[in-house]
């Protein structure tokens, strides 16, 4: 049986909160309310000041998050070894993680590119006019799609986190609770 980690499963679990929810509140909310603006040039530039107030935050979630992670791991370790399902389980978030966190960067540089090229104008955040260049058009299509990627896999991996916290329940508890020992 592990010991409390209450510091690194809290950092675990507030770093992939906010890397969640600030993804889904992004697709959602900020790129949703600035497709709304008058001027076409305006929505993208607006999306990415906002975007650009929230990469900090999003970055120190997602290294919050993943401090918290190697602490579990670490934490873990006899258990790890023991629990073939625990095991598969981290196996899973860690590559989840990784392939979040790329896409995460990803999504950050299309960000880039999209405010570069704001004058062009766009139907939507993600939805470009019909005179966009092929570079902000690509970008845009691509954004469109990462915009509802991350908030999956994030959530996916919270869904994983729960499963992985009841694996940790403890057996003894259970069997005391139905009167066998």
């Amino acid at each position: 049986m592990s010991s409390r980690n209450t510091v690194v499963r809290s950092m675990h679990d507030l770093g992939l909160a906010a890397w969640f929810g600030g993804t889904l509140m992004g697709a959602v909310g900020l790129n949703g309310a600035t497709a709304e603006a008058k001027d076409p040039r305006e929505r993208l530039h607006l999306s990415s000041v906002g975007w650009a107030k929230w990469a900090p935050v999003q970055f120190v979630a997602i290294v919050v998050h993943g401090i918290g992670g190697v602490g579990l791991i670490n934490g873990n370790k006899s258990r790890l070894a023991g629990q073939g399902e625990a095991r598969s389980n981290t196996t899973l978030k860690l590559v989840l993680t990784g392939v979040a966190g790329v896409a995460s960067l990803y999504s950050g540089a299309l960000g880039r590119t999209i405010d570069k090229h704001a004058e062009e104008g766009g139907e939507g955040v993600t939805e470009p006019t019909a005179s966009a260049s092929k570079k902000l058009a690509a970008a845009q299509r691509t954004q469109k799609v990462l915009q509802w990627v991350l908030p999956l896999l994030t959530g996916t991996l919270v869904v994983l986190a729960a499963q992985q916290g009841e694996q940790q329940r403890p057996l003894s508890g259970l069997l005391h609770r139905r009167g066998k020992r």
